[in-house]
């Protein structure tokens, strides 16, 4: 396997796409095997997992692939319990699949890789970093048999100041606006820009965005602070004390 995409795996329709790459890589696929089967392993059950499933079937369509005529697949559904993961891992690759797409954290990837270093692993997981994970040695060369995808924006944070810097060479002062809730925010503000922010000569003025009314006082003080710019953290949003969205970090 040699490449992991970086994109959010709430696009369920690129995971087939992964899917279909992961098959050419496998050795049945170089002789020209015309069916596949492709295991299906997923931290949740048959009911929560449909609408998901029946989005990546429609999309292995489009694609060419449609079950019954030149692929199959075998669900496994680990409804929670992750002391399962092991024993439907180890189902899966008795069946012999060309592939097996993971939906689910560490926990469940880590079961697949213990029983199979040779059949293709498709993992998906908002937040997963499959380095730090162990899941590969690094994203330019992951080595091994686990490709997939993965949501590394909040690890982007860092170079987005960087860029604003050198778009705007003349920016000294800047407010960064961040939610308290969130952790990730919490942890760039507090651990990763203060180094930062005194390698770019940047003056960074921490603002808590809890409600939309607190964009307010924040717009107030720009003026009164003479700050040079806003950055924004965050793309989860503002979320009011009855679960609504109120403000959106695009």
């Amino acid at each position: 396997m040699k490449a992991i995409s970086r994109h959010s795996p709430a696009v369920i329709a690129f995971v087939p796409t992964v899917i279909f790459c992961a098959l050419c890589f496998s050795a049945e696929a170089q002789q020209a095997k015309k069916f596949f089967r492709i295991g299906y392993f997923s931290n949740t059950n048959p009911s929560t997992e449909s609408i998901r499933s029946e989005a990546v079937g429609q999309r292995l369509r489009e694609l060419g692939y449609v079950e019954g005529q030149n692929i199959s697949i075998d669900y496994r559904y680990g409804e929670g319990n992750r002391d399962r993961a092991p024993k439907l891992a180890a189902e899966l690759v008795a069946l012999n699949c060309d592939v097996i797409v993971v939906f689910g954290g560490y926990s469940w990837i880590r079961a697949v890789m213990g029983v199979t270093k040779t059949i293709p692993i498709v993992m998906t997981g908002g937040g997963l970093d499959p380095v730090k994970g162990g899941l590969v040695k690094s994203l330019a060369r992951p080595g091994g048999n686990v490709t997939g995808i993965t949501n590394l924006s909040e690890n982007l944070g860092s170079k987005r100041l960087e860029l604003f810097k050198e778009a705007l060479p003349q920016l000294s002062r800047v407010a960064v606006l961040y939610e308290p809730a969130n952790p990730s925010d919490q942890r760039q503000v507090k651990e990763e820009f203060p180094a930062l922010a005194q390698a770019l000569k940047l003056m960074l003025q921490p603002w808590e965005l809890r409600t939309a009314d607190d964009f307010e006082k924040v717009f107030a003080a720009t003026g009164k602070q003479r700050l040079d710019g806003l950055y924004s953290l965050g793309g989860g949003g503002l979320i009011s004390a009855n679960g609504q969205r109120i403000v959106n970090f695009a």
